[in-house]
């Protein structure tokens, strides 16, 4: 069963196929992405990488958490599923005519 990684501490000229190929050496990566900036395409320090099991995966944090890659200290561990929500964020515009000013 695959199982995904969350990777902090990057640094900001690693790409997603170094990622890939640090990750490879301790286990079976099925993909590895270096989350960027969408406006500036500027890497924002940290990913994720998706590891074909669970041995892999842990294999991973056991050898890369808490060492320095690039002068950089790496921290590996598990994903964390975001919480799901209704789809309500309540961040969209809503008129209220009370508060019209014209």
């Amino acid at each position: 069963m695959q199982k995904s990684l969350f990777v902090a501490g990057l640094d900001y000229s690693i790409t997603s196929t170094d990622l890939q190929e640090l990750f490879a050496a301790h286990g079976t990566v099925t993909s590895a992405k270096v989350i960027t900036d969408k406006f500036t395409s500027q890497s924002k320090g940290f990913g994720f990488v998706d590891m074909e099991s669970q041995a892999d995966a842990e294999n991973c944090i056991k050898a890369l958490n808490n060492t320095t890659y690039k002068n950089r200290s790496l921290v590996v561990k598990e994903k964390e599923d975001k919480p799901r929500t209704n789809g309500n964020s309540g961040g969209g515009y809503r008129s209220n005519s009370q508060n019209r000013s014209w």
